[in-house]
């Protein structure tokens, strides 16, 4: 759809400081927009990679410091917006084991603080990001939105959880909700913990990358097309009260993967596996790949990116930061 569609929307944003909610902050406010993007709260008054918006950007933009787990906070964020974009959420699955109870208050209960306040408003739509997660190692490829979903890490059950409040609220009080399921987003900005940058910074900083399983398959979506992915269900009036997936129908295992990025990065490199940085056994999701028919039923959404193009730019962008990465160490 056009990009007209956002000029001069009041649109909400949480998770706004992080990497997905980042871009798409950018994204509206190219497109016109004017956005309420809510930061976590830190003593620091961080935004996060929202510190590098542009003086007319931030025009345009209304950064809030504030959590989501807060009962009564979100109620002034949903006021006078017409449109929501639900991001906020801890997502480190290997650290979901380590504090679960961390991952029910932000992601469950922060979901729920964030439904009610929806509830009360008159929005057009709230668009729940979910994560292909949820739908644990594949039973059927590709992965339909009817797949069963699997519990297969603390993170993954508290999407779930998540997933069924927004669900429950479009069926029982008719919140206009749309939940978005992205499988593995990847690009500029990403931390750390996920698997791309595990490698490209060990890629770009020695001679050995070291892995956990190099079996696992995913779908990788560049974050551009995830992006796009969640702007065009937003605009899609049959999307509402519907789970919609949103990947590129391609799978790769992180071993050759890690080879890929080698090729790209260039130079000898020697890929070892550290069984440390496995997940717990009978917990580790094996294959992920999206089917994206309904994406493109509905609101004619397609990926464009293909995975070298986007593995080339994230290389170039990490190759630029790489002093905001810890090389020397796993990251959880």
């Amino acid at each position: 759809m056009k990009d007209s569609f956002w000029r001069d929307r009041q649109v909400l944003v949480t998770g706004a400081g992080g990497f997905i909610a980042s871009h798409l902050t950018e994204a509206l406010i190219t497109r016109g927009a004017r956005v309420r993007a809510v930061v976590r709260y830190n003593s620091r008054n961080s935004w996060g990679h929202l510190q590098g918006l542009s003086e007319a950007q931030r025009q345009r933009c209304e950064v809030i410091l504030g959590n989501v787990a807060d009962a009564f906070a979100p109620r002034e964020w949903v006021k006078g917006c017409e449109y929501v974009f639900h991001l906020a959420a801890l997502i480190a699955v290997p650290y979901s084991y380590r504090s679960p109870a961390s991952y029910e208050e932000v992601n469950v209960r922060g979901t729920l603080n964030l439904l009610e306040a929806c509830r009360a408003e008159p929005i057009k739509a709230l668009i729940h990001t979910s994560t292909s997660e949820v739908y644990g190692t594949a039973l059927e490829i590709p992965i339909r939105e009817s797949h069963p979903l699997q519990g297969q890490s603390p993170y993954a059950a508290s999407k779930i959880a998540a997933d069924k409040f927004a669900e429950s609220y479009a069926r029982s009080f008719g919140v206009p909700v749309v939940i978005a399921r992205p499988f593995n987003t990847f690009g500029p900005r990403q931390s750390a913990r996920a698997i791309i940058p595990t490698i490209i910074t060990q890629a770009l900083a020695g001679t050995t990358i070291v892995l956990g399983a190099q079996e696992p398959v995913r779908d990788f979506t560049y974050v551009d097309d995830t992006v796009s992915g969640l702007l065009a269900l937003a605009q899609c009036e049959g999307a509402v009260g519907k789970v919609v997936n949103l990947g590129t129908g391609s799978g790769v295992s992180i071993g050759d993967l890690a080879k890929r990025i080698v090729r790209l990065v260039g130079g000898a490199k020697k890929i070892k596996t550290d069984r440390r940085r496995f997940r717990p056994p009978g917990s580790e999701v094996m294959r992920l790949i999206c089917d994206a028919s309904l994406a493109r039923h509905l609101a004619g959404w397609r990926p464009e990116i293909p995975l070298d193009d986007g593995l080339q730019l994230t290389i170039k962008w990490i190759g630029h930061h790489l002093a905001e990465y810890r090389t020397d160490r796993y990251v959880i």
